[in-house]
C-alpha cells in the first residue's frame, strides 16, 4: 500500500504518471491539448484507464494542477528588499521553465468549477505564502493583500498579458516602490 492515501503502489504509480503527464501536456500544449486521448498517450496507458479513474477532462486538468506542489522559494537574508526581490526572481524563473504562464491562464478559465477554484487557491496560497510571511510585519489587512498581489502581479500579470517576464530591473524597481523607496515623490 501507498503509505498514507491507502492506494496499492500500482493506483499509486499509475495516479503519479497520468498526472506528470497531464502537467507535461498542460504545460507545453496548452489547456485545449489536455484530453483524454492525449494524456493516455504521453503516460503510456490506454484512454480506458483514464477515463475510469478520471471520467471528465476537467479531473485530467485537476490532477495536473496537484502535482505543482512546492515551487522553490529563495533562500532568506533577513534584509526585506534582498529577500522580497529573490523571491519574485525564483518565481519569474518557475513561470519560465514550468511555463506557468499557461497554468495561470487555464486556472483563470476554469475559475468557475468548485474544484479548480480550490486547487486555485491552494497554488496561489501555497505561491504567495512567502510574501505574505516576508510582509506581515509591514503591512496588514488590505494593504497587505494589495502588497501581495501588486508583487506578485508584476511578473504574473506580463506573461499572461504580453508574453514577457519582468528584468531584474523591474523587478527590483517594484519591490523599492512597494517599500517607499521610489524615485521622487515632488
Amino acid at each position: 500500500m501507498a503509505a498514507d492515501t491507502g492506494e496499492d503502489a500500482r493506483v499509486a504509480r499509475t495516479r503519479a504518471d497520468v498526472a506528470r503527464a497531464a502537467l507535461g501536456v498542460l504545460t507545453s500544449e496548452g489547456s485545449d491539448a489536455v484530453t483524454h486521448a492525449r494524456v493516455a498517450e504521453v503516460a503510456g496507458y490506454s484512454k480506458t484507464t483514464l477515463y475510469a479513474h478520471w471520467p471528465a477532462r476537467l479531473d485530467l486538468i485537476v490532477l495536473a494542477l496537484g502535482t505543482i506542489g512546492d515551487l522553490p522559494h529563495f533562500e532568506r537574508s533577513g534584509d526585506l528588499r534582498t529577500d522580497l526581490i529573490g523571491e519574485l526572481q525564483i518565481f519569474r524563473q518557475a513561470v519560465d521553465e514550468y511555463r506557468l504562464d499557461r497554468v495561470l491562464s487555464g486556472m483563470a478559465q476554469w475559475a468557475s468549477a468548485d474544484e479548480m477554484r480550490q486547487i486555485r487557491d491552494t497554488i496561489n496560497g501555497e505561491g504567495q505564502r512567502p510574501l505574505r510571511e516576508m510582509l506581515e510585519g509591514r503591512f496588514a489587512g488590505a494593504e497587505l493583500e494589495a502588497a501581495i498581489s501588486m508583487l506578485s502581479g508584476v511578473v504574473a500579470c506580463p506573461s499572461i498579458m504580453f508574453g514577457s517576464l519582468p528584468d531584474d530591473d523591474t523587478i527590483a524597481a517594484a519591490v523599492d516602490l512597494m517599500l517607499g523607496r521610489g524615485g521622487d515623490r515632488t
